[in-house]
Order: structure tokens, then sequence, then C-alpha cells
């Protein structure tokens, strides 16, 4: 079963920040780092479903929309765009945008877009550290500045950009209007616990993003049934034999892996496609899987499937 340790390619974007610090060592003092993504190290590697990214903000990003399966096929691409963002951290004043605040004719998102009015349109709400936002394919979204985000999503480059602060990028109005679910965001983000060490953020019909909160010099066996992700936030771990501190992540290809935490435990998120939590997701070495877990799982799956 391989384990990978994930390499990292590096993404310039103008609102990008010079100091990553502690999440990565990269300067980018001559040229903003926007975004790290987090890629398989074999590159010949059959392509995930899941790409992780962790976001770096000085300047508000675009306000933009992904379309959904349906629209990206017929469009030749191989599926939709939806995401979810946990906030690593944030400014004191740091918003994102999501959704609108009332339901609008496509007649009237095209002429926000025309006119910039789209901005007031927007939904905006403050974050802080350890929020969660789920955004569907078709949400209208945007992320403010002063924000660190890792954000977990179906594997696709398809963005519309509604509005870009003068930046002079191209916007895609005719794409946009078409996939965009203009009105607001219907469904919300309730992170629950379902063992003291396992919190699912999201179950949704792409993906399961789940916290996991590991004590020192504890062992754990991650059972992944096709493909998951790890991301550290704080402390340290060998992974397989892959030694993961913060910033870093492993790529488990299936399969059982082991999990031995260092002396300051292990913080880290966990994505993997799926509809529903894994029960045995999560092991002690020696065990089998928590007896709440089953009894809990059933409960997020009814939710997911009441927020289709």
């Amino acid at each position: 079963m391989p384990i990978e340790h994930a390499s990292v390619r590096v993404v310039h974007k103008p609102w990008g920040v010079s100091d990553l610090r502690p999440w990565s060592s990269i300067d980018g003092t001559n040229d903003a780092v926007g975004e790290l993504w987090f890629e398989r190290a074999d590159k010949d590697a059959p392509s995930s479903a899941l790409l992780l990214k962790l976001l770096f903000t000085s300047q508000p990003l675009s306000i933009q929309v992904h379309p959904d399966d349906t629209f990206a096929r017929a469009m030749g691409m191989p599926n939709g765009k939806s995401e979810a963002w946990y906030i690593v951290s944030a400014e004191p004043d740091a918003k994102i945008g999501i959704g609108l605040k009332h339901r609008v004719t496509p007649q009237e998102l095209r002429a926000s877009i025309r006119n910039g009015s789209i901005v007031e349109l927007v939904q905006w709400r403050p974050v802080a550290q350890g929020d969660v936002i789920f955004i569907p394919a078709g949400t209208i979204h945007a992320l403010g500045a002063g924000i660190v985000v890792a954000e977990i999503q179906q594997h696709s480059d398809a963005t519309f950009r509604l509005f870009d602060y003068g930046r002079e990028r191209e916007l895609h109005e005719d794409d946009g209007v078409a996939v965009a679910h203009a009105w607001p965001l219907r469904s919300a983000s309730n992170p629950t616990r379902i063992t003291p060490e396992r919190t699912v953020l999201v179950a949704s019909r792409h993906f399961v993003f789940e916290k996991l909160e590991l004590p020192e010099g504890s062992s754990w066996a991650l059972l992944a049934e096709r493909e998951s992700w790890i991301l550290v936030l704080d402390g340290h771990a060998a992974i397989g034999l892959a030694a993961v501190s913060v910033g870093e992540a492993v790529f488990v290809s299936g399969g059982r892996a082991s999990i031995e935490v260092g002396d300051s435990g292990l913080t880290c998120l966990v994505a993997y496609p799926a509809t529903a939590p894994i029960a045995s997701l999560l092991q002690t070495l020696g065990e089998q899987s928590t007896s709440l877990v089953p009894q809990i799982v059933p409960e997020l799956t009814g939710l997911t499937e009441a927020r289709k």
C-alpha cells in the first residue's frame, strides 16, 4: 500500500503572502505565494479524486463559482468542483463571502457582475480559527484577506470568476450565471464529534472531511478504503515510514497505515472520497473500531442525503 509524503506545488498569486511560516519555509518575498498544492510524489501515479491545498491571503480573492458535475462534463471536463474550507488562522477582521443575501434572477445576477454590485450582493461573514465552510458546486463564494485556509476539493480547476477587484483578469459572465445558485446558501456545516479523537467536519456527496486529535505517544491504524489525504496542523507523527510535522501532508492509497504519534500529540485533517464517514477509519492498535462510530454514522449519512 503506497504511503507517500506529498510533494508541494507552489502557486504564486497577486493576493498571496511573503511569509508562510509555520506552514512552510518557502520564501515569497519576491513573488507572493497564494497556494500550496499537495500532490502525489509519484508523478506517473493515477490522478487522485481529491485535491488538498493551503491558501494564504493578503488581499481578497475573486468572487467566483464552480460548476457541478453535469455542467462540467457538458463542457468536456471530467467533473465539477465542490469544496470545503477549514480556517487554519484568521486575522480579527477577516471575512469570507458565501452565497447571496437574497435570491436574484439570472438577469439581476448578470447586471451585478457587470456593474460590480455583486460585492454588496454576496453574504459576507466573519471567520475565526477552526471554522468550517462547505461550498457545494454552484455556490457563489470568495475568500477575504488575512486568512490561512486548508481546502479540500474535487480534483478540478473549473472556476468561473464573477468579480476580481480590478485585477484585469478575464471574467466568466455567461458560464458563471449559468451554473450559479443565485440565492443564500441553504446547507450549513455542523461538525460532529463521533469519538474523542474524530470530528467529522463535512460529509458530502463527494468527500468526507475530518479532524483527528490524537494524544501524545499513542499508536493507531488508519484504514483507507480508497485514498486519504492527511494534513498536519499541530504536532508530529510517523505515518507508515513517513515522518510528518506541521504543514506537511501524506497521501495514503488504500489499505492500512500505522500512525505513531510524537510526544506533542497530533492534530490533523483527513479527507477521503465517500458519502459518509468510514466507521473503521481509525483504530487503536489491537482494538476494533470504536463502538460509538457505527451508531452515529447513519445519522451523518441521513444528513448528507438531506443536503443533496
